[in-house]
Formats: C-alpha cells, structure tokens, sequence
C-alpha cells in the first residue's frame, strides 16, 4: 500500500510504502496444519489399534478351540476319512496368522524380545524369504559384518520381513531384484521423535518392482489398505511392519519413484547391554511315578477342556479351575500341583498375573506359565515369567514345555 508524503504546503514530495513479512506466520500456519493432521492420524491409529486389539483377543480363544479339537479328532479317527479336519486346521492357522497381524499393529501383541544378530537371523530365514518370491526375481544381500545387536522377537522379525518380502513379489510380476541391506546408523529426530539422535541398525528391503504413486505412499502402513484385487490380501502385511517396528522401540520409513521401486527401512534400536544366557533351570525333585499334575487356571470351560486334552496328549494329568481365586483355593487345600498353566484376562480381582505373583509368593518352588492371545496386562508380567501365546497346539506345547525342562525359559523360582 502506498501512502503519499507532502510538505507543510501541501505539495507532493514522494511516496511511502510500509511491507510486512509474512513468511514467518505462514510457516507457522503451515506447521499447526501438519501438526493437526499428525494429532488426527494418531487418534485414528489408536482407535483402529484398540478395536482389532479387542476382537483378535477374542478370535484367538475361537481359534485355540477350533484348532485343539481338529487336532484330537484327527488323532482319534482314520486320517483318510476326515479330510475336512485338514481344513479346519488350515483354517485356524491362517486366522493365527491374521490375528497376529492384527495384533502387532495395535501393538497389543505380547512379544518375547531376545537379543538378536540380524546378519545370523537374516541368513537363516533366506530359504523362507526366497520362497516367498517367485524364480524370476533375484534376492541379493548386503550386510554390514560389524552390525550392532538388537532386541526384538524373532517371530515377529521373520513375520515382518516375509510379508515386506510378499509386497515386493506382488510388485514385480515381471522379476527383478529383491535386495536385503543392514548398517549401522545414527538417527537424527526425523528417525526418532522421542530423542534428539540414537544407535540404530536400518534394515533396508528394496525392489525393482513398478514402484507406489506419491498420493498412495503415506498410506502403506494403513491397516486394510490395499491396492490388490479383491481377495489378494487383507491389507495387514505392511501395517503389522509398522506395528512391529514401533512396538521394537523403532520407526519405519518407505520411499518409492514409481517405475523404479520402493524402499522401505526398518529402524531398529540397537542395544547396549551385554548379552545375557537365559538362567539354569534349577535341579527339580525326582518326579513320582505318577504322572506330572497340571492345574489348568481358565474361565472359558471349551478352552480349558481343549488345554487339558492337549496337557494330556503329552502324558501329563490336569485339574481344572475358572478362577484365580478357585486356584488358590485348591493350592491352599494341598493338592499336589506340579505346574499352574494360567490365562491372563479372568473376570475377578486376580487377573493370571496376580495369580503368578500370589503363587510366586505363596509356593516359591511351584512353576508358573501364563498363556494369552492378547492382554495389555501381559506388559506387567515379570521378565522371568514364561508366556505362551495362543492358540497353540500339541507340538508348540510340547516345545514349549521341553524348552522349560531344558532351562532355555526362565521359571519363576527365586
């Protein structure tokens, strides 16, 4: 805006102009936009978090029923007739696949991180990655021989790179090159929000598939979001990829031209502990001829029924309670318990973790084992304190339980 200047007579002597800038208001505008947008998905992230939390909880107990039957029956009956237990079965590990999607996205999924070598880890899960491409796309490697360890679950580490690895298949119908790079780095605040720099190791998966349109990008790790034919994928692959990084303690970032690939890089803390052997398992007392009782803690009567039946397959007597209450009872009566298989969520004031805590107390000597398809309250659960995760069946019991025999799991003795 211009303003005229005149002298004391009122003639035109020359012109003023006064000019604000407003760079720094618009920056700031722009700021409290993306800042908002941010808060937004947030909320969404943990409302969608909350709800596929909730119903994968109560899908697993579903699951541990159908799965324990059809392995009974299939034991029970001429396997050349039931041909439709096969497909129960198929059916309940693929809901054990979904679910475990599920919850790792919502970040309710238990995990039981040890320190991990990703080179040693990354080479032994080759032939599963491999096998999740097609012949005509090349897997190369590319690691770093000093890479720093990390502390993760294994488990859901392979289930992560499988199903980047699944993404990068579909991406390439054609072929080309699937390629798995580690390094060490140092991550500024871009990487990490929560510190203004950390000890990363980045886990690069790159392709030269047709590559993900910038309008598309920022919504990979949306759960349910998908660019497949319908019935292609459940659109959880990428999304348990965030919700694994995240739960890790990292991020993961993706970067993508279409006609040239995507890169997407998990961001994991390295750790800085000294590695620690799990503890020996103490010496137990000579058993009694009899067989080993197992007190089976669980308000569902079907997946009691189901857990005893598959405590029994492995020679082992059971004894049922719904109630951490009802297991105390039964504890304080004498009976001769040799283990207490809990599931965590129970209705009461003791939920499976207070029963451990009260039995840890009570009967130092006796061994516990928690057993939960989801539960927030598995967080508070001791870090010596063996947790089984659901729905399980008669081989990961029996490795289950043998790891404990062979001290490879920590028992609550003290």
């Amino acid at each position: 805006m211009l303003t005229a200047i005149r002298d004391d007579n009122a003639n035109l002597i020359g012109f003023t102009s006064v000019l604000r800038d407003a760079t720094e208001r618009r920056d700031t505008q722009e700021k409290l936009v993306e800042a908002r947008e941010q808060l937004a998905m947030a909320q969404k992230m943990e409302a969608i978090g909350k709800l596929t939390g909730g119903i994968a909880h109560d899908f697993n107990n579903l699951l541990m029923i159908i799965g324990g039957n059809a392995q009974m029956f299939k034991r029970l009956l001429d396997p050349k007739l039931p041909r439709a237990i096969e497909a129960i079965q198929t059916a309940a590990k693929r809901g054990e696949s979904l679910t475990r999607q599920l919850l790792t996205f919502s970040r309710r999924q238990h995990l039981s991180p040890t320190v991990v070598d990703l080179n040693a880890s990354i080479r032994n899960i080759r032939p599963m990655i491999e096998s999740s491409l097609r012949g005509n796309i090349v897997y190369k490697e590319k690691l770093s021989p000093t890479l720093w360890p990390v502390k993760v679950d294994l488990a859901e580490l392979e289930l992560a790179i499988v199903n980047i690895a699944v993404n990068a298949r579909d991406a390439m119908p054609n072929g080309g090159v699937f390629m798995v790079s580690a390094a060490n780095v140092t991550a500024n605040k871009d990487v990490d929000q929560n510190r203004q720099s950390a000890d990363f190791v980045a886990v690069e998966f790159s392709d030269s598939g047709t590559g993900i349109p910038p309008d598309l990008l920022s919504k990979i790790f949306d759960p349910f979001f998908t660019t497949k034919d319908v019935g292609k994928g459940s659109g959880l692959g990428l999304s348990q990829v965030y919700g694994f990084a995240h739960q890790a303690g990292g991020t993961v970032r993706a970067e993508s031209k279409v006609g040239l690939g995507t890169a997407i890089t998990i961001y994991l803390p390295a750790y800085a502990g000294s590695q620690v052997d799990a503890p020996e398992t103490s010496k137990r007392e000579a058993r009694r001829s009899q067989r080993p009782m197992v007190l089976v803690v669980d308000d569902s009567a079907e997946v009691a029924e189901v857990t005893s039946a598959l405590f029994e397959q492995l020679g082992y007597e059971t004894i049922c309670r719904d109630s951490a209450e009802a297991a105390l009872s039964l504890l304080g009566d004498g009976a001769k318990i040799d283990l207490v298989f809990s599931d965590i969520v129970m209705p009461g004031t003791i939920d499976g973790v207070g029963l451990a805590s009260e039995v840890r107390s009570l009967y130092p000597h006796l061994p516990v084992v928690l057993t939960t398809g989801y539960s927030d309250a598995a967080q508070a659960a001791p870090p010596n304190l063996p947790i089984l995760r659901k729905p399980f069946g008669t081989d990961a019991l029996r490795s289950f339980m043998q790891d404990m025999a062979d001290g490879r799991l920590a028992m609550i003795v003290r």
